[in-house]
């Protein structure tokens, strides 16, 4: 049997699993949990120690029909010009129970679309996180850009606020994907955003690619895999499309007859793949490359790479708060999901109350069970030495989920008495394997596929 042929028979192309920036996943969350945790976590938090702060944008000009993240449609800067201040106003609520003296290591700005805002509200955020989280010397500050929605005039306010690193939203540059997702992004608009940017002293570029679109196929695949490796990012991120219709509604505005089919698909992963490899990029965990050079790639190479709701980083603040409507914050406690609706957000803030309304208290197994599957999906090995060494007894728990892990997936896997460990050949399986580490597994939750 052909190794294509087994992975298929392992559930590759049929299996639903989590991508596991978290554990436990969203769905989990209860409803039972929420402000209580969210401010006696923020009040335990050790000032000495930086925090990541992420700030949601739900807002875009476009709704990209291929997108599953939580955003809304505006023609007007009225309504984000009005959620700014709701911004500062969680801002406010959030100095009130933070210690003293904390400080910030990371900031990034996500959504929807960052560069929605102008000039002038870039600067009112930024300088508004400022004043509750001061930046550490060595901060890192990234933004998601849109290229067809930035000028030079907001590259230079979001330059002159400390931006760092810019992550490009591509996803594939053949006109007639891009017409069948609802996304207009000419090469050239791409390559001037990225030429602004690197005016600017932004020396840091991400790049996003999706394989799985409609009507994508190897030629088209390559003629976008050769545009993008002219910008000459130092990371990309290659994820899998993800059809979750019953998610997201504008989905249903995709012709499903047009997207590739399961081994179409996972060769258009392996081409893009094949060719950041031959352009010198490093694998980095199961969906992102960097140039050897490059932060992540040295995180990777020194066991030190760690996964979040952005996906791989070198990130190690070992706490995040999320700021805006559906932004979720990790603390040592536990995850806490501020209201997702932004009406329902904006009232709570508006209230007087921070937004947190739902999460999930993590128990001793919870965080053995979390640092397992990260090991999993950033090294492709499960330390179990290290593990020990960690958590104590409570590590020999995943006995049994180990030995269910190998008589399922055979010489996909090697077990010993010190680790798991998935050979190359194996890794498409990664998040299925994590997943039988996963002690909250919901069965009606729907994931997006393994493959």
């Amino acid at each position: 049997m052909k190794q294509i042929d087994r992975l298929a028979a392992l559930g590759l192309f049929d299996s639903r699993v989590p991508r596991y920036t978290s554990y436990p996943t969203a769905p989990v969350f209860s409803p039972d949990i929420g402000l209580d945790l969210q401010r006696r976590a923020l009040a335990a938090l050790d000032p000495a120690v930086p925090v990541s702060v992420y700030i949601h944008i739900p807002f875009c000009e476009r709704l990209c029909w291929f997108c599953a993240c939580r955003t809304q449609g505006t023609q007007s800067i009225s309504p984000v010009e009005s959620y700014l201040t709701t911004l500062e106003a969680e801002l406010s609520l959030l100095a009130q129970d933070l210690p003293a003296g904390l400080r910030m290591g990371r900031l990034h700005w996500g959504g929807g679309t960052p560069t929605i805002l102008p000039p002038a509200l870039i600067h009112r955020l930024a300088q508004a996180v400022k004043a509750v989280f001061p930046h550490t010397p060595d901060w890192e500050f990234s933004v998601e850009i849109d290229p067809t929605l930035v000028d030079r005039d907001k590259i230079a306010a979001l330059a002159a606020e400390g931006m760092n690193r810019a992550s490009i939203g591509i996803q594939d540059f053949d006109p007639l994907v891009q017409q069948a997702i609802g996304r207009d992004q000419p090469y050239e608009a791409t390559l001037a955003c990225v030429e602004d940017l690197r005016a600017a002293g932004i020396q840091s570029l991400n790049a996003d690619l999706v394989y799985g679109l409609p009507h994508q196929n190897s030629d088209r695949m390559a003629d976008t895999l050769d545009k993008v490796l002219s910008l000459k990012p130092d990371r990309i991120a290659l994820f899998g499309y993800a059809h979750v219709p019953w998610v997201a509604k504008r989905q249903k505005l995709i012709d499903e007859t047009v997207l590739p089919g399961d081994l179409s698909r996972h060769a258009l992963a392996g081409q893009a793949a094949d060719a950041f490899a031959a352009a010198g990029f490093t694998a980095i965990g199961i969906d992102h490359f960097a140039r050897p050079d490059d932060g992540l790639a040295k995180a990777a190479e020194t066991g030190h790479l760690r996964r979040n709701f952005q996906g791989y980083t070198e990130d190690i603040c070992p706490s995040l708060i999320g700021i805006g409507a559906s932004s979720i914050s990790r603390f040592a406690e536990g995850y806490v999901q501020n209201a997702p609706a932004t009406p329902a957000y904006i009232k709570r803030i508006e209230a007087g109350h921070l937004a947190g309304s739902r999460g999930h208290e993590m128990t001793d197994t919870d965080l053995m069970r979390a640092r397992a599957i990260e090991m999993i999906m950033c090294d492709f090995t499960l330390d179990r030495q290290a593990l020990r060494q960690q958590f104590g007894a409570e590590a020999d728990s995943l006995q049994a989920d180990l030995a269910r892990i190998q008589a399922r997936f055979g010489d996909f896997v090697t077990l010993s008495d010190d680790r798991l460990e998935i050979p190359p050949e194996g890794r498409p399986l990664t998040r299925l394997i994590a997943s039988l580490l996963d002690a909250h597994m919901p069965s009606d939750a729907k994931f997006s596929r393994a493959s």
